[in-house]
């Protein structure tokens, strides 16, 4: 019966979720617990900082240069129709700092990094590295998943940070040199309105949190990727994907408590 077999596909979908939820959960547990013999061989995580941080660099600086352009080009429009020129800067550096930096540096970290983490480890399980690893009684979690993990919560907040950065020297080059707004009021607005504690820091936490986030779905996918290409290459979508929505859903939910109640 099409009803019945409706609702039993729901049902399997359903338990499958909230059985891949407790493993993601277990996962991260498991990481934190071997984290320690990652701080122990420290050059591990200053070599996964490399693949994952340094070679983001570039989309990030890129990115970062055209959003700040595009925010200052848009918010000169806007501003101009109240006579607010001059607080153009105020408008690109809250709009950086606040949201657009951490979540797009995040978006583009998923893409980049996190999708190779994936696909990376997925092929080290594909090719029986993670079995042989465990016959040598190496675990692979405290050699291969937690570097990584702390690579990613690491450079994700350093990203988001340069994004940021980048992002207002768009906004100046747009602003005050192309337009011709006053640099002087461009500069001293941005530092009276921007706050250290209430704005930089609330984006830092975020990036903090979209960081963990995204490396841990990126790790798990891969380390429960089916040992087959079509397995890896699923897992490499799933992570793009559920990263995205993550990062969209916990930036709500940390907006919300973060600037709800100001």
């Amino acid at each position: 019966m099409p009803v019945v077999q409706t609702v039993r596909t729901i049902g399997h979908r359903s338990i499958n979720a909230v059985w891949r939820i407790g493993m993601a959960t277990r996962f991260f547990f498991l990481t934190l617990a071997y984290s320690g013999n990652s701080f122990r061989r420290f050059h591990l995580i200053i070599k996964e900082l490399f693949s994952t941080g340094v070679m983001s660099l570039i989309i990030i600086v890129v990115a970062g240069l055209f959003v700040g352009m595009v925010l200052g080009l848009q918010g000169y429009e806007t501003l101009k129709r109240y006579g607010s020129e001059s607080a153009l800067g105020v408008m690109v550096a809250l709009g950086l700092v606040r949201e657009l930096g951490p979540v797009v540096a995040a978006l583009l970290f998923a893409s980049r990094a996190g999708s190779a983490m994936t696909a990376e480890i997925g092929l080290m399980k594909a090719t029986e590295q993670l079995s042989a690893m465990e016959m040598m009684a190496v675990h692979p979690i405290a050699r291969i998943v937690a570097p990584r993990f702390w690579a990613g919560v690491i450079s994700m907040p350093l990203l988001a940070a340069l994004f940021s950065a980048v992002g207002v020297f768009g906004g100046y080059f747009v602003g005050v040199v192309q337009i011709g707004v006053d640099e002087g009021s461009f500069w001293s607005q941005m530092q009276a309105a921007v706050d250290f504690q209430h704005d930089i820091m609330n984006g830092v936490i975020k990036s903090f949190v979209f960081g963990m986030a995204v490396t841990v779905i990126a790790l798990f996918e891969g380390y429960d990727a089916p040992p087959t290409a079509e397995g890896v290459s699923g897992a490499t979508t799933r992570t793009v994907v559920t990263s995205s929505l993550a990062i969209l859903m916990l930036d709500f939910i940390l907006t919300a408590m973060m600037f709800g109640g100001s």
